[in-house]
Protein backbone atom coordinates (compact mmCIF):
# COMPACT_ATOMS: atom_id res chain seq x y z
CA UNK A 1 0.00 0.00 0.00
CA UNK A 2 1.34 3.48 -0.75
CA UNK A 3 1.87 4.94 2.44
CA UNK A 4 1.93 8.69 1.66
CA UNK A 5 0.14 9.61 -2.59
CA UNK A 6 1.56 12.96 -1.83
CA UNK A 7 4.87 12.40 -1.51
CA UNK A 8 7.31 14.02 -4.30
CA UNK A 9 8.75 11.13 -5.36
CA UNK A 10 4.78 9.15 -5.79
CA UNK A 11 3.69 12.62 -7.52
CA UNK A 12 6.86 12.37 -9.91
CA UNK A 13 5.97 8.79 -10.83
CA UNK A 14 2.06 10.10 -11.53
CA UNK A 15 3.81 12.97 -13.61
CA UNK A 16 5.69 10.44 -15.71
CA UNK A 17 2.48 8.31 -16.18
CA UNK A 18 0.87 11.17 -17.30
CA UNK A 19 3.87 12.02 -19.89
CA UNK A 20 3.40 8.65 -21.60
CA UNK A 21 5.75 6.27 -19.92
CA UNK A 22 4.25 2.79 -18.61
CA UNK A 23 5.92 1.56 -15.38
CA UNK A 24 5.89 -2.28 -15.17
CA UNK A 25 5.87 -3.05 -11.31
CA UNK A 26 5.00 0.89 -10.22
CA UNK A 27 3.90 -0.55 -7.04
CA UNK A 28 7.00 -1.78 -6.56
CA UNK A 29 8.97 1.24 -7.81
CA UNK A 30 6.59 3.87 -5.71
CA UNK A 31 7.37 1.35 -2.36
CA UNK A 32 11.11 1.67 -3.10
CA UNK A 33 11.18 5.64 -3.56
CA UNK A 34 8.98 5.88 -0.64
CA UNK A 35 11.35 4.05 1.74
CA UNK A 36 14.44 5.88 0.38
CA UNK A 37 16.34 8.28 2.10
CA UNK A 38 17.28 9.87 -0.97
CA UNK A 39 14.95 9.13 -3.73
CA UNK A 40 16.61 10.93 -6.83
CA UNK A 41 19.28 8.49 -6.11
CA UNK A 42 17.23 5.64 -5.55
CA UNK A 43 15.23 6.13 -8.74
CA UNK A 44 18.06 6.25 -10.93
CA UNK A 45 19.43 3.04 -9.96
CA UNK A 46 15.83 1.64 -10.15
CA UNK A 47 16.37 2.85 -14.05
CA UNK A 48 19.49 1.33 -14.16
CA UNK A 49 19.15 -1.86 -12.33
CA UNK A 50 15.43 -2.71 -12.22
CA UNK A 51 14.75 -5.37 -14.85
CA UNK A 52 16.46 -7.62 -12.64
CA UNK A 53 13.39 -7.56 -10.43
CA UNK A 54 11.26 -6.68 -12.85
CA UNK A 55 10.46 -2.93 -13.32
CA UNK A 56 10.91 -1.22 -16.32
CA UNK A 57 9.69 2.09 -18.00
CA UNK A 58 8.41 1.75 -21.36
CA UNK A 59 7.70 4.54 -23.95
CA UNK A 60 4.07 4.98 -25.24
CA UNK A 61 3.50 6.35 -28.50
CA UNK A 62 3.26 10.43 -28.47
CA UNK A 63 5.82 10.50 -25.51
CA UNK A 64 8.23 13.55 -26.09
CA UNK A 65 11.00 13.71 -24.85
CA UNK A 66 10.72 17.67 -24.32
CA UNK A 67 8.29 16.89 -21.78
CA UNK A 68 10.72 14.44 -20.07
CA UNK A 69 13.03 17.34 -19.65
CA UNK A 70 10.81 19.46 -17.94
CA UNK A 71 9.83 16.82 -15.48
CA UNK A 72 13.40 15.70 -14.69
CA UNK A 73 14.36 19.61 -14.41
CA UNK A 74 10.80 20.32 -12.21
CA UNK A 75 11.80 17.60 -9.53
CA UNK A 76 15.43 18.72 -9.33
CA UNK A 77 17.28 15.63 -11.18
CA UNK A 78 21.19 15.38 -11.59
CA UNK A 79 21.74 17.02 -15.20
CA UNK A 80 22.61 13.42 -16.58
CA UNK A 81 19.58 11.37 -14.79
CA UNK A 82 17.31 12.50 -17.71
CA UNK A 83 19.26 11.01 -20.12
CA UNK A 84 19.73 7.71 -18.76
CA UNK A 85 16.38 7.47 -17.99
CA UNK A 86 15.71 8.08 -22.04
CA UNK A 87 18.53 5.80 -22.09
CA UNK A 88 16.76 2.56 -21.10
CA UNK A 89 13.17 3.28 -21.89
CA UNK A 90 12.08 0.86 -23.74
CA UNK A 91 9.86 1.50 -27.15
Amino acid sequence: MIRNPNSESTQFIQSLKVAGVAISNEFEVIERLEEAREWHYAFTTLVKQGQRIGISFLANPGMKSETLQRLFAQYKFADEAEATFEASLRH
